[in-house]
């Protein structure tokens, strides 16, 4: 049932596991090449379709996290140094043997964390943007000059690398998180020490042979395994500068306020409840199209879901209709093509899914499709829910205070715009929302009033691609600079400024012309 898929992906990854008796073993990354683990601690890798163990995920020793610091440390001198046309061209190759790989890293992901394929390449695909938005370096980096500022004298910046940084990212984005942040880390002149989720480790390995393959010099980005160990070990290590994080809200704080109290830069992308406001103006069916498919799209399993539909006055005699679209939707594994959602990424993760919905229910709300029970012929011990969708939510209650990460959607019913815009913006998070309307002064209105930091106009997701930055705010994000855009390379550069004096008269005759024609490098 998961041959040829778990053969395409095994083969894929050949050089980051290796055997361990019957039991393969995910090995680390340093110095560009797989190492394995010496550890005594491991992590079951399972495939959410069928809970089967696929392999078994390092919790990297002490000396090994700090071996592959010290690789980084080593190629941070002669990297930075680089010519900042080398690591451009490094990039360009490295989103062309993506564009070769693409098939192989999406099946990689759909082993491991349950996604519909389409839904896995999407990932790989956004993740490959902000690839191609560090293809623009040698843009990005300028600094800025001020000629004559006094006379004889000159001011100009220069915007360089800052050391050694590092990733944390999660299991839902397995390939676009990662390649939000290594990327531009590096083309700015840094390394970078990235800890993937450890129940999803394998595309980012893959990642990693083809930061190889494109050039990419040994040291310059290395990989460890882990849980709590390797983000303390990271947030404590003196020769880390900065730390990117995306995941939980309790992880999220935790990361800030132990990496920044030890002096690093640190942005945080963290939990998220967002709505999506419904007018009665709005496209009927184009809205609910696109409400169903930002609810339940990846199984509700990432942090710009619509999970909070708001259904302004008339509008709310739709909610039949989402119900109706919601039933249609097929629940069954990542790999068939007819697949709407597939499962959940562990028993844990599905066991709190159900326990939200069961809060609901306690709590006064009415469950009028529940996904509970979702059984998958053939896949009975996967970690599946249906589409559920529950009315009647009220801001007190839990299934709207917590983020279900899960394929629920939760309907508030309100009269007036301006009172879905309170609803929002007395809600702690601050990650996304959208306005479904034809009406111009309506999503003008809706757009200056809210206090959320991306919003979509008739955009259920409104991620922008990598020219702008992922803009999450309030409870959504902690830190100075966002993730990719302009922000995410002033987060890993730094600005030295320089202020140059020489007198007009000490200019000297004797200078030769250069006449041929000058070769760069």
């Amino acid at each position: 049932m998961l041959s040829r898929l778990a053969v395409l992906s095994t083969r894929s990854i050949a050089t980051s596991r290796v055997a361990l008796g019957s039991q393969e073993t995910v090995k680390l990354w340093i110095d560009n090449k797989p190492v394995e683990s010496k550890t005594n601690k491991w992590i079951d890798l399972t495939n959410p379709a069928t809970n089967e163990v696929i392999a078994r995920v390092p919790q990297a020793t002490q000396q090994e996290m700090q071996a592959a610091v010290e690789s980084c440390k080593r190629a941070f001198h002669s990297w930075k140094n680089t010519s900042i046309l080398t690591r451009q061209q490094t990039m360009f190759t490295l989103q062309a043997l993506i564009r070769r790989d693409l098939k192989k890293l999406a099946e990689n992901i759909t082993m491991e964390l349950g996604k519909t394929l389409p839904d896995s390449e999407g990932d790989v695909i956004r993740g490959l943007q902000v690839v191609e938005h560090a293809c623009s370096a040698a843009t990005l980096l300028l600094g800025e000059t001020m000629p004559n500022i006094s006379k004889d004298m000159d001011t100009y910046s220069l915007r360089l690398p800052i050391g050694v940084t590092a990733g944390i990212t999660p299991f839902n984005f397995p390939a676009m998180i990662p390649l939000w942040m290594f990327p531009l880390s590096l083309v700015a002149g840094n390394t970078m020490v990235l800890k993937p989720s450890e129940q999803d480790p394998g595309v980012c390995m893959m990642l990693m042979e083809l930061a190889k393959e494109a050039g990419v010099p040994d040291g310059v980005v290395n990989v460890v395994h882990g849980t709590h160990d390797s983000v303390n070990f990271i947030c404590d290590n003196p020769d880390i500068q900065a730390i990117s994080f995306v995941g939980s809200d309790q992880a999220g704080k935790h990361i800030y306020t132990r990496g920044s109290k030890n002096g690093k830069r640190v942005q945080s992308n963290m939990g998220a409840k967002n709505h999506g406001v419904i007018m009665p103006d709005a496209n009927k069916e184009t809205t609910l199209n696109q409400l169903t498919a930002a609810a339940f799209g990846a199984a509700g399993q990432r942090c710009m879901a619509l999970t909070t539909a708001v259904f302004v006055g008339e509008s709310r005699k739709w909610i039949p209709d989402i119900l109706e679209k919601a039933k249609k939707l097929r629940v069954d594994v990542g790999w068939k093509p007819d697949t709407d959602i597939g499962p959940l990424i562990s028993p844990a993760a599905k066991n709190r899914v159900l326990g939200l919905i069961k809060s609901a229910k306690k709590e006064g709300a009415n469950v009028i499709l529940d996904g509970s029970n979702c059984v998958v012929k053939g896949f009975e011990n996967g970690n599946f829910v249906g589409p559920t969708i529950i009315t009647g939510v009220k801001p007190s209650m839990t299934c709207y205070k917590e983020e279900i990460f899960g394929p629920v959607l939760c309907i508030v019913e309100v009269e007036t715009l301006d009172e879905a815009i309170d609803l929002i913006n007395r809600n702690p998070y601050g990650n996304g929302t959208a306005i479904f309307t034809t009406n111009g002064i309506t999503a003008r209105r809706f757009t200056n009033l809210i206090d959320v930091g991306q919003v979509g106009i008739n955009v259920p997701i409104p991620v922008p691609l990598p020219t702008f930055s992922f803009t999450g705010s309030r409870g959504s994000f902690i830190g100075d600079q966002n993730f990719y855009g302009k922000a995410g390379l002033n987060f890993y550069t730094q600005l030295k400024t320089v202020t140059q004096f020489w007198r007009s008269e000490d200019a000297s005759p004797e200078a030769k012309p250069q006449l041929a024609f000058p070769q760069l490098k």
